[in-house]
Protein backbone atom coordinates (compact mmCIF):
# COMPACT_ATOMS: atom_id res chain seq x y z
CA UNK A 1 0.00 0.00 0.00
CA UNK A 2 1.81 3.24 -1.00
CA UNK A 3 2.86 4.91 2.08
CA UNK A 4 1.39 8.47 3.36
CA UNK A 5 4.14 10.62 4.39
CA UNK A 6 3.23 13.51 6.91
CA UNK A 7 5.22 16.35 7.71
CA UNK A 8 4.75 17.48 11.26
CA UNK A 9 5.68 21.05 13.26
CA UNK A 10 3.90 20.70 16.03
CA UNK A 11 5.39 20.11 19.86
CA UNK A 12 2.98 17.90 21.58
CA UNK A 13 2.17 15.74 17.87
CA UNK A 14 5.71 14.82 18.55
CA UNK A 15 4.75 13.21 22.29
CA UNK A 16 1.59 12.05 20.78
CA UNK A 17 3.81 10.00 18.12
CA UNK A 18 6.48 9.00 20.65
CA UNK A 19 3.92 7.29 23.70
CA UNK A 20 2.47 5.99 20.10
CA UNK A 21 5.37 3.81 19.37
CA UNK A 22 5.85 2.67 22.91
CA UNK A 23 2.11 1.49 23.13
CA UNK A 24 2.38 0.24 20.01
CA UNK A 25 5.69 -2.03 21.07
CA UNK A 26 7.60 -0.59 18.21
CA UNK A 27 11.86 -1.72 18.27
CA UNK A 28 13.54 1.40 19.18
CA UNK A 29 17.43 1.24 19.92
CA UNK A 30 19.62 -1.75 18.36
CA UNK A 31 21.25 -4.20 20.87
CA UNK A 32 25.11 -3.49 21.36
CA UNK A 33 25.76 -7.02 19.43
CA UNK A 34 23.53 -5.82 16.57
CA UNK A 35 25.57 -2.68 16.42
CA UNK A 36 28.87 -4.49 16.68
CA UNK A 37 28.40 -6.85 13.65
CA UNK A 38 27.24 -3.57 12.05
CA UNK A 39 30.53 -1.74 12.26
CA UNK A 40 32.09 -4.91 10.77
CA UNK A 41 33.91 -4.15 7.45
CA UNK A 42 32.51 -6.60 4.87
CA UNK A 43 34.67 -8.92 2.45
CA UNK A 44 34.05 -7.28 -0.98
CA UNK A 45 36.47 -9.90 -3.08
CA UNK A 46 35.55 -11.01 -6.47
CA UNK A 47 33.20 -8.07 -6.88
CA UNK A 48 33.77 -6.45 -10.32
CA UNK A 49 35.24 -3.07 -10.13
CA UNK A 50 32.45 -0.78 -12.03
CA UNK A 51 32.99 2.54 -10.16
CA UNK A 52 33.40 4.70 -13.27
CA UNK A 53 29.89 4.15 -14.14
CA UNK A 54 28.62 7.85 -13.56
CA UNK A 55 25.29 6.80 -11.32
CA UNK A 56 22.76 9.34 -9.68
CA UNK A 57 20.33 8.67 -6.91
CA UNK A 58 16.64 10.24 -6.68
CA UNK A 59 15.40 10.21 -3.69
CA UNK A 60 13.95 13.01 -1.41
CA UNK A 61 15.85 16.26 0.13
CA UNK A 62 16.84 14.55 3.34
CA UNK A 63 16.88 10.44 2.90
CA UNK A 64 20.25 9.25 3.29
CA UNK A 65 19.27 5.41 3.61
CA UNK A 66 19.53 5.46 0.01
CA UNK A 67 19.13 1.58 -2.21
CA UNK A 68 19.38 2.44 -5.20
CA UNK A 69 21.62 4.33 -8.46
CA UNK A 70 21.21 4.84 -12.04
CA UNK A 71 22.35 5.77 -15.25
CA UNK A 72 20.50 5.62 -18.42
CA UNK A 73 21.96 5.48 -22.05
CA UNK A 74 21.05 5.19 -25.66
CA UNK A 75 21.79 1.85 -26.80
CA UNK A 76 21.14 1.51 -31.31
CA UNK A 77 17.64 2.78 -31.42
CA UNK A 78 16.81 1.43 -28.13
CA UNK A 79 18.54 2.28 -24.51
CA UNK A 80 20.31 0.71 -21.07
CA UNK A 81 19.91 0.86 -17.78
CA UNK A 82 22.36 0.34 -15.30
CA UNK A 83 20.53 0.09 -11.87
CA UNK A 84 22.37 -0.09 -8.89
CA UNK A 85 20.77 -1.96 -5.37
CA UNK A 86 22.50 -1.46 -2.46
CA UNK A 87 24.28 -5.33 -1.58
CA UNK A 88 22.48 -6.00 1.95
CA UNK A 89 24.05 -9.12 1.75
CA UNK A 90 27.42 -7.78 1.93
CA UNK A 91 26.82 -6.67 5.36
CA UNK A 92 24.60 -9.39 6.86
CA UNK A 93 26.09 -12.78 7.76
CA UNK A 94 22.87 -15.31 8.08
CA UNK A 95 22.85 -16.61 11.07
CA UNK A 96 23.64 -13.73 12.71
CA UNK A 97 22.21 -11.20 15.66
CA UNK A 98 22.27 -8.27 12.81
CA UNK A 99 20.59 -11.02 10.61
CA UNK A 100 17.93 -11.57 13.72
CA UNK A 101 17.51 -8.56 14.37
CA UNK A 102 16.38 -7.53 10.52
CA UNK A 103 13.78 -10.32 10.57
CA UNK A 104 12.70 -9.10 14.50
CA UNK A 105 12.27 -5.48 12.59
CA UNK A 106 10.72 -6.39 9.12
CA UNK A 107 10.56 -2.51 7.60
CA UNK A 108 11.75 0.49 8.42
CA UNK A 109 9.01 2.37 9.80
CA UNK A 110 8.01 5.66 9.17
CA UNK A 111 6.67 8.19 11.47
CA UNK A 112 6.10 11.87 10.67
CA UNK A 113 8.60 13.00 13.20
CA UNK A 114 11.25 10.16 12.85
CA UNK A 115 12.19 6.58 11.29
CA UNK A 116 12.85 3.40 12.72
CA UNK A 117 14.94 1.68 10.33
CA UNK A 118 15.56 -1.89 9.52
CA UNK A 119 19.30 -2.03 9.76
CA UNK A 120 21.09 0.45 12.39
CA UNK A 121 21.79 4.05 10.72
CA UNK A 122 25.87 3.09 10.54
CA UNK A 123 24.70 0.57 7.84
CA UNK A 124 21.42 1.93 6.55
CA UNK A 125 22.92 5.83 5.87
CA UNK A 126 26.48 5.01 6.03
CA UNK A 127 28.43 1.96 5.16
CA UNK A 128 25.53 0.45 2.64
CA UNK A 129 24.08 3.25 1.55
CA UNK A 130 24.57 4.59 -2.12
CA UNK A 131 25.41 7.90 -1.09
CA UNK A 132 27.35 10.09 -3.49
CA UNK A 133 31.28 9.93 -4.18
CA UNK A 134 31.90 6.68 -1.91
CA UNK A 135 32.60 3.47 -3.19
CA UNK A 136 30.07 0.65 -2.22
CA UNK A 137 28.68 -3.09 -2.70
CA UNK A 138 26.05 -3.38 -5.17
CA UNK A 139 23.95 -5.74 -7.26
CA UNK A 140 24.41 -4.07 -10.55
CA UNK A 141 21.73 -4.48 -12.74
CA UNK A 142 21.59 -4.11 -16.99
CA UNK A 143 18.77 -4.14 -18.70
CA UNK A 144 18.77 -3.47 -22.49
CA UNK A 145 15.16 -2.27 -23.84
CA UNK A 146 14.17 -1.53 -27.30
CA UNK A 147 13.26 1.59 -28.99
CA UNK A 148 9.42 0.58 -27.75
CA UNK A 149 11.02 0.60 -23.76
CA UNK A 150 10.44 -3.03 -23.59
CA UNK A 151 12.71 -5.27 -22.23
CA UNK A 152 15.35 -7.52 -24.78
CA UNK A 153 18.46 -8.95 -22.22
CA UNK A 154 18.65 -8.98 -18.22
CA UNK A 155 21.84 -9.40 -16.31
CA UNK A 156 22.39 -9.05 -12.61
CA UNK A 157 25.74 -9.07 -10.69
CA UNK A 158 27.70 -8.10 -7.64
CA UNK A 159 30.06 -4.64 -8.39
CA UNK A 160 31.62 -1.74 -6.48
CA UNK A 161 29.81 1.21 -7.55
CA UNK A 162 30.15 5.10 -6.66
CA UNK A 163 27.27 7.17 -6.72
CA UNK A 164 28.03 10.79 -8.48
CA UNK A 165 25.11 12.82 -7.55
CA UNK A 166 22.37 12.61 -4.74
CA UNK A 167 19.33 14.50 -6.91
CA UNK A 168 15.71 15.26 -5.46
CA UNK A 169 12.36 14.76 -7.17
CA UNK A 170 12.04 18.37 -7.32
CA UNK A 171 15.54 19.64 -8.65
CA UNK A 172 15.08 16.54 -11.61
CA UNK A 173 11.55 18.15 -12.72
CA UNK A 174 13.09 21.52 -12.87
CA UNK A 175 16.17 20.65 -14.90
CA UNK A 176 14.19 18.09 -17.37
CA UNK A 177 11.20 20.63 -18.00
CA UNK A 178 14.58 23.64 -18.56
CA UNK A 179 15.92 21.05 -21.03
CA UNK A 180 19.23 21.93 -19.59
CA UNK A 181 19.64 17.64 -17.85
CA UNK A 182 22.35 16.04 -19.14
CA UNK A 183 20.88 13.33 -21.36
CA UNK A 184 21.40 10.32 -18.47
CA UNK A 185 18.84 12.52 -16.19
CA UNK A 186 16.54 13.12 -19.99
CA UNK A 187 16.57 9.24 -20.84
CA UNK A 188 14.86 8.98 -17.24
CA UNK A 189 11.57 11.01 -19.00
CA UNK A 190 12.40 9.48 -21.97
CA UNK A 191 12.35 5.92 -20.57
CA UNK A 192 9.52 6.15 -17.77
CA UNK A 193 7.12 8.13 -20.13
CA UNK A 194 7.76 4.79 -22.79
CA UNK A 195 7.16 2.16 -19.72
CA UNK A 196 4.09 4.27 -18.57
CA UNK A 197 2.56 3.63 -21.63
CA UNK A 198 3.48 -0.03 -21.82
CA UNK A 199 1.73 0.04 -18.19
CA UNK A 200 -1.05 1.23 -20.39
CA UNK A 201 -1.19 -1.21 -22.68
CA UNK A 202 -1.38 -3.83 -20.17
CA UNK A 203 -3.94 -2.72 -17.65
CA UNK A 204 -1.58 -1.90 -14.98
CA UNK A 205 -2.29 0.99 -12.32
CA UNK A 206 0.18 2.83 -10.85
CA UNK A 207 -1.81 5.26 -8.57
CA UNK A 208 -0.28 8.84 -7.90
CA UNK A 209 -1.46 9.00 -4.11
CA UNK A 210 -0.68 12.57 -2.70
CA UNK A 211 1.75 13.40 0.19
CA UNK A 212 -0.78 14.51 3.12
CA UNK A 213 1.02 17.04 5.29
CA UNK A 214 0.07 19.08 8.21
CA UNK A 215 1.58 22.61 9.26
CA UNK A 216 0.66 24.61 12.13
CA UNK A 217 -0.01 28.05 11.16
CA UNK A 218 -0.38 30.49 14.11
CA UNK A 219 -1.71 27.74 16.45
CA UNK A 220 -4.19 25.98 14.17
CA UNK A 221 -3.59 23.06 11.99
CA UNK A 222 -4.39 22.77 8.46
CA UNK A 223 -3.85 19.75 6.70
CA UNK A 224 -2.76 19.96 2.25
CA UNK A 225 -1.30 17.77 -0.01
CA UNK A 226 1.59 17.30 -1.98
CA UNK A 227 0.79 16.37 -5.54
CA UNK A 228 3.26 13.97 -7.16
CA UNK A 229 5.49 15.24 -9.52
CA UNK A 230 6.21 13.35 -13.34
CA UNK A 231 9.32 12.76 -12.13
CA UNK A 232 8.12 10.75 -9.34
CA UNK A 233 6.11 8.51 -11.94
CA UNK A 234 9.22 7.96 -14.01
CA UNK A 235 11.72 6.75 -10.93
CA UNK A 236 8.92 4.52 -9.62
CA UNK A 237 8.72 2.82 -13.70
CA UNK A 238 12.53 2.30 -13.13
CA UNK A 239 11.93 0.44 -9.61
CA UNK A 240 8.75 -1.46 -11.46
CA UNK A 241 10.94 -2.46 -14.22
CA UNK A 242 13.44 -3.96 -12.44
CA UNK A 243 10.82 -5.69 -10.32
CA UNK A 244 9.59 -7.03 -13.63
CA UNK A 245 12.68 -8.48 -14.87
CA UNK A 246 13.14 -10.18 -11.55
CA UNK A 247 10.45 -12.00 -11.13
CA UNK A 248 10.64 -12.80 -14.69
CA UNK A 249 14.49 -14.27 -13.82
CA UNK A 250 13.11 -16.03 -10.70
CA UNK A 251 9.85 -17.26 -12.58
CA UNK A 252 12.37 -19.32 -15.65
CA UNK A 253 14.69 -20.05 -12.79
CA UNK A 254 11.90 -22.13 -10.21
CA UNK A 255 12.49 -20.60 -7.23
CA UNK A 256 11.74 -17.02 -5.95
CA UNK A 257 10.11 -14.52 -3.93
CA UNK A 258 7.41 -12.74 -5.60
CA UNK A 259 4.86 -10.10 -4.65
CA UNK A 260 1.59 -10.87 -5.57
CA UNK A 261 -1.92 -9.67 -5.82
CA UNK A 262 -5.00 -10.96 -6.75
CA UNK A 263 -7.80 -9.06 -8.88
CA UNK A 264 -10.16 -7.00 -6.87
CA UNK A 265 -13.31 -8.62 -6.79
CA UNK A 266 -16.60 -6.90 -8.52
CA UNK A 267 -17.98 -5.81 -4.92
CA UNK A 268 -14.89 -3.69 -4.28
CA UNK A 269 -14.62 -1.74 -7.52
CA UNK A 270 -18.72 -1.25 -7.83
CA UNK A 271 -17.78 0.39 -4.40
CA UNK A 272 -15.44 2.90 -5.64
CA UNK A 273 -17.96 3.81 -8.66
CA UNK A 274 -20.46 5.07 -5.71
CA UNK A 275 -17.60 6.94 -4.19
CA UNK A 276 -16.70 8.41 -7.41
CA UNK A 277 -20.43 9.16 -8.21
CA UNK A 278 -20.01 10.93 -4.56
CA UNK A 279 -17.30 12.91 -5.36
CA UNK A 280 -18.57 14.43 -8.53
CA UNK A 281 -15.95 12.02 -10.28
CA UNK A 282 -17.16 11.09 -13.72
CA UNK A 283 -17.35 7.82 -14.46
CA UNK A 284 -18.74 6.16 -17.17
CA UNK A 285 -19.65 2.56 -17.55
CA UNK A 286 -17.49 1.91 -20.61
CA UNK A 287 -14.08 3.52 -19.11
CA UNK A 288 -12.06 0.79 -16.92
CA UNK A 289 -10.61 1.42 -13.52
CA UNK A 290 -7.33 1.28 -15.12
CA UNK A 291 -8.41 4.24 -17.87
CA UNK A 292 -9.82 6.21 -14.75
CA UNK A 293 -6.53 6.09 -12.38
CA UNK A 294 -4.67 7.46 -15.19
CA UNK A 295 -7.13 10.57 -16.34
CA UNK A 296 -7.40 12.12 -12.51
CA UNK A 297 -5.10 15.02 -11.13
CA UNK A 298 -4.09 13.88 -7.49
CA UNK A 299 -3.74 18.22 -7.40
CA UNK A 300 -8.08 18.29 -7.12
CA UNK A 301 -8.77 17.34 -3.79
CA UNK A 302 -11.87 15.26 -4.69
CA UNK A 303 -9.52 13.34 -6.97
CA UNK A 304 -6.69 13.04 -4.14
CA UNK A 305 -9.52 12.02 -2.01
CA UNK A 306 -10.82 9.41 -4.65
CA UNK A 307 -7.18 8.21 -5.52
CA UNK A 308 -6.93 7.21 -1.74
CA UNK A 309 -9.72 5.40 -1.57
CA UNK A 310 -8.46 2.92 -4.14
CA UNK A 311 -5.86 2.02 -1.95
CA UNK A 312 -7.91 -0.50 -0.29
CA UNK A 313 -7.33 -2.61 -3.52
CA UNK A 314 -4.09 -3.31 -2.83
CA UNK A 315 -4.87 -4.53 0.62
CA UNK A 316 -4.33 -7.98 -0.83
CA UNK A 317 -0.84 -8.15 -1.51
CA UNK A 318 1.36 -10.40 0.07
CA UNK A 319 4.43 -12.60 -0.63
CA UNK A 320 4.77 -15.92 -2.48
CA UNK A 321 7.52 -17.91 -2.64
CA UNK A 322 8.19 -21.13 -4.96
CA UNK A 323 11.34 -23.19 -5.29
CA UNK A 324 12.17 -25.96 -7.32
CA UNK A 325 9.92 -24.98 -10.53
CA UNK A 326 7.21 -25.55 -8.75
CA UNK A 327 5.28 -21.78 -9.73
CA UNK A 328 2.52 -21.07 -7.69
CA UNK A 329 -0.95 -20.49 -8.70
CA UNK A 330 -0.69 -16.97 -8.80
CA UNK A 331 2.16 -15.48 -9.86
CA UNK A 332 1.19 -11.98 -11.24
CA UNK A 333 0.30 -8.41 -9.47
CA UNK A 334 -2.79 -7.37 -10.55
CA UNK A 335 -1.83 -3.58 -9.88
CA UNK A 336 1.53 -4.00 -12.19
CA UNK A 337 -0.56 -6.75 -14.44
CA UNK A 338 2.26 -8.77 -14.69
CA UNK A 339 4.64 -11.34 -12.42
CA UNK A 340 6.99 -8.84 -9.63
CA UNK A 341 9.07 -9.04 -7.47
CA UNK A 342 10.38 -6.33 -4.68
CA UNK A 343 14.42 -6.12 -4.90
CA UNK A 344 14.97 -2.55 -5.13
CA UNK A 345 15.00 -1.47 -1.35
CA UNK A 346 16.83 -3.81 0.59
CA UNK A 347 17.97 -0.88 2.95
CA UNK A 348 14.86 -0.22 4.08
CA UNK A 349 12.76 -4.22 3.05
CA UNK A 350 13.52 -7.26 4.61
CA UNK A 351 12.90 -9.64 1.44
CA UNK A 352 14.23 -7.37 -1.05
CA UNK A 353 17.51 -9.13 0.14
CA UNK A 354 16.25 -12.46 -0.14
CA UNK A 355 15.29 -11.25 -3.80
CA UNK A 356 18.30 -9.91 -4.86
CA UNK A 357 20.47 -13.27 -3.95
CA UNK A 358 17.95 -15.27 -5.77
CA UNK A 359 18.68 -13.31 -9.05
CA UNK A 360 22.17 -12.97 -8.47
CA UNK A 361 21.94 -16.92 -8.55
CA UNK A 362 20.26 -17.56 -11.07
CA UNK A 363 22.33 -15.00 -13.68
CA UNK A 364 24.96 -16.51 -12.94
CA UNK A 365 23.56 -20.39 -13.13
CA UNK A 366 24.71 -21.30 -9.35
CA UNK A 367 22.10 -23.11 -6.73
CA UNK A 368 20.53 -20.66 -4.51
CA UNK A 369 22.22 -20.07 -0.82
CA UNK A 370 20.67 -22.44 1.74
CA UNK A 371 20.11 -19.55 3.89
CA UNK A 372 17.83 -17.90 1.45
CA UNK A 373 16.06 -21.33 1.06
CA UNK A 374 16.15 -21.79 4.77
CA UNK A 375 13.89 -18.45 5.51
CA UNK A 376 11.03 -19.04 2.29
CA UNK A 377 8.74 -21.18 5.63
CA UNK A 378 8.79 -17.88 7.74
CA UNK A 379 9.63 -14.86 5.33
CA UNK A 380 5.91 -14.24 3.92
CA UNK A 381 4.65 -14.47 7.64
CA UNK A 382 7.30 -12.30 8.74
CA UNK A 383 6.82 -10.03 5.76
CA UNK A 384 2.44 -9.84 5.90
CA UNK A 385 3.18 -9.47 9.93
CA UNK A 386 5.78 -6.61 9.35
CA UNK A 387 3.32 -5.04 6.81
CA UNK A 388 0.37 -5.20 9.28
CA UNK A 389 2.41 -3.31 11.81
CA UNK A 390 3.52 -0.59 9.43
CA UNK A 391 -0.07 0.02 8.38
CA UNK A 392 -0.86 0.11 12.00
CA UNK A 393 1.37 2.42 12.84
CA UNK A 394 0.59 4.86 9.72
CA UNK A 395 -2.96 4.46 10.16
CA UNK A 396 -2.61 5.34 13.89
CA UNK A 397 -0.33 8.60 12.72
CA UNK A 398 -2.56 9.70 10.10
CA UNK A 399 -5.83 9.73 12.97
CA UNK A 400 -3.51 11.78 15.20
CA UNK A 401 -3.15 14.37 12.47
CA UNK A 402 -6.42 14.67 11.99
CA UNK A 403 -7.47 14.61 15.25
CA UNK A 404 -5.37 17.56 15.62
CA UNK A 405 -6.96 19.36 12.78
CA UNK A 406 -10.11 19.43 14.35
CA UNK A 407 -9.34 19.72 18.14
CA UNK A 408 -10.57 23.13 18.51
CA UNK A 409 -13.03 22.84 15.74
CA UNK A 410 -15.74 20.54 17.68
CA UNK A 411 -19.30 21.49 17.18
CA UNK A 412 -18.63 22.61 13.61
CA UNK A 413 -20.44 21.76 10.41
CA UNK A 414 -18.64 20.89 6.69
CA UNK A 415 -19.86 18.75 4.45
CA UNK A 416 -18.71 15.65 3.79
CA UNK A 417 -19.39 12.32 1.80
CA UNK A 418 -20.01 8.94 3.08
CA UNK A 419 -17.25 6.40 1.95
CA UNK A 420 -18.11 3.76 4.09
CA UNK A 421 -20.94 2.24 5.59
CA UNK A 422 -20.98 -1.03 8.53
CA UNK A 423 -22.08 -4.34 6.65
CA UNK A 424 -23.92 -5.44 10.04
CA UNK A 425 -24.79 -1.64 11.02
CA UNK A 426 -26.48 0.76 8.62
CA UNK A 427 -26.15 3.76 10.49
CA UNK A 428 -22.56 3.28 11.12
CA UNK A 429 -19.99 4.64 8.44
CA UNK A 430 -16.84 6.71 7.64
CA UNK A 431 -16.62 10.30 6.26
CA UNK A 432 -14.21 11.82 4.17
CA UNK A 433 -14.72 16.05 4.61
CA UNK A 434 -14.38 18.03 1.05
CA UNK A 435 -11.92 20.01 3.38
CA UNK A 436 -10.09 19.07 5.83
CA UNK A 437 -8.58 16.19 4.42
CA UNK A 438 -9.91 14.59 7.29
CA UNK A 439 -11.57 11.11 7.67
CA UNK A 440 -14.07 10.06 10.80
CA UNK A 441 -16.76 7.83 11.93
CA UNK A 442 -20.36 8.91 11.77
CA UNK A 443 -23.17 7.55 13.94
CA UNK A 444 -26.74 8.69 13.13
CA UNK A 445 -29.34 8.02 10.56
CA UNK A 446 -29.30 5.02 7.71
CA UNK A 447 -26.44 5.72 5.77
CA UNK A 448 -26.15 5.07 1.44
CA UNK A 449 -22.60 4.06 0.45
CA UNK A 450 -21.20 7.69 -1.79
CA UNK A 451 -24.43 10.07 -0.28
CA UNK A 452 -23.32 13.85 0.13
CA UNK A 453 -24.10 15.39 3.72
CA UNK A 454 -23.49 17.98 6.02
CA UNK A 455 -21.81 16.72 9.47
CA UNK A 456 -21.09 18.20 12.67
CA UNK A 457 -18.27 17.23 14.79
CA UNK A 458 -18.77 15.79 17.96
CA UNK A 459 -15.09 14.25 18.96
CA UNK A 460 -11.64 14.98 18.21
CA UNK A 461 -9.12 13.26 20.47
CA UNK A 462 -5.89 13.49 19.60
CA UNK A 463 -5.34 11.68 22.61
CA UNK A 464 -7.17 8.76 22.07
CA UNK A 465 -5.70 5.20 21.50
CA UNK A 466 -4.42 3.49 19.11
CA UNK A 467 -7.75 1.57 17.26
CA UNK A 468 -10.18 3.76 19.07
CA UNK A 469 -12.01 6.56 17.06
CA UNK A 470 -10.66 9.54 17.16
CA UNK A 471 -12.79 11.67 14.99
CA UNK A 472 -16.44 11.25 15.40
CA UNK A 473 -19.20 13.10 13.32
CA UNK A 474 -22.88 13.40 13.11
CA UNK A 475 -25.67 13.73 10.91
CA UNK A 476 -26.20 18.01 10.80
Amino acid sequence: MPRRRIRVTDVPLRAAFAALRTELGVPSDFPPEVLSEAEQVPDLKGYEEATDLPLFTIDPPASTDLDQAMHLSRRGTGYRLRYAIADVAAFVAPGSALDAETHRRVLTLYFPDTRIPLHPPVLSEGAASLLPDQIRPAALWTIDLDADGRTTATDVHRALVRSRARLDYEGVQRVVDAGTAEEPLQLLRVVGELRERLEVERGGISLRVPEQEIVERNGTYELTYRAPLPADGWNAQISLLTGMAAAELMLAYGTGVLRTLPAAPDGAVGRLRRTALALHIDWPHHVSYAALIRSLDPGIPSHAAFLQECTTLLRGAGYTVFRDGALPSLTTHAAVAAPYAHCTAPLRRLADRYASEICLAAVAGEPVPAWVLAAFDSLPREMSEGGHRAATAERACVDLVEAAVLKDRVGEVFDGYVVDVDEHRPKVGTVQLETPAVVGRIDGEDLSLGERLRVRVVQSDPGASPGAAKVRFAPA
